[in-house]
């Protein structure tokens, strides 16, 4: 797609709307009230509106490559403190997807120069669970199920935050793990068991 079509594309975008519904650009302007936080990945083919299927104001989005939280990248946990703290969503989801290249990156023993410090937390998703993974023959296999224990490391990323650990005390925030299927088009639900996984370890890092 050209920049040219891009614009077009745009002004099409534009009559649709309107045609549908003459004030819709008027409301959109006063703002934003989104249930759900979607944290995904970058990949171009995994849009989470369109997946989801929701219009514009339900979802605040933030992307990266992996769909990874990490605790000094300061720009998603920007985007975490400003969706729960001010605009008090009610949902966080990780969502990750088959097919992520930056996991597959990550399963590679390959120098990728500015990647590296990137993957490296992909690779320690590895190492936490390298006995489960090395157990898989199959290598699409152990790489899908990568890409689902990235997620659950994610949403257990996200748990060690002040913000969501504060959401879910005062008023009931929820943390969904899902992955989205690119070769069905479905979104399947991890239905990660938090209690579980964070029995032996909340104490270190409980903060609120």
């Amino acid at each position: 797609m050209n920049l040219e079509q891009v614009f077009k594309n745009n002004e099409s975008w534009i009559q649709h709307k309107l045609q549908v519904d003459p004030s819709y650009f008027d409301k959109m302007g006063k703002g934003q009230t989104p249930e759900l936080l979607y944290i995904g990945c970058s990949d171009s083919r995994v849009t989470a509106e369109e997946l989801m299927g929701a219009t514009p104001g339900e979802v605040f989005v933030h992307r990266n490559i992996a769909n990874m939280v990490i605790s000094i990248d300061l720009n998603v946990m920007s985007v975490v403190n400003y969706a729960v703290d001010h605009l008090k969503v009610k949902h966080v989801i990780v969502c990750g997807h088959y097919g992520c290249g930056g996991v597959k990156a990550a399963m590679q023993s390959q120098d990728l120069g500015l990647l590296n410090p990137w993957l490296r937390n992909i690779r320690d998703v590895y190492r936490i669970h390298k006995t489960e993974l090395n157990a898989i023959p199959d290598e699409t296999e152990r790489y899908d199920r990568l890409v689902e224990l990235n997620v659950q490391e994610q949403c257990v990323n996200l748990i060690k935050t002040a913000a969501v650990q504060r959401g879910i005390k005062e008023r009931g925030l929820e943390v969904h793990g899902w992955v989205f299927d690119i070769k069905t088009g479905k979104l399947k639900s991890l239905n990660i068991n938090f209690e579980e996984i964070l029995a032996n370890i909340m104490e270190i890092y409980h903060l609120y």
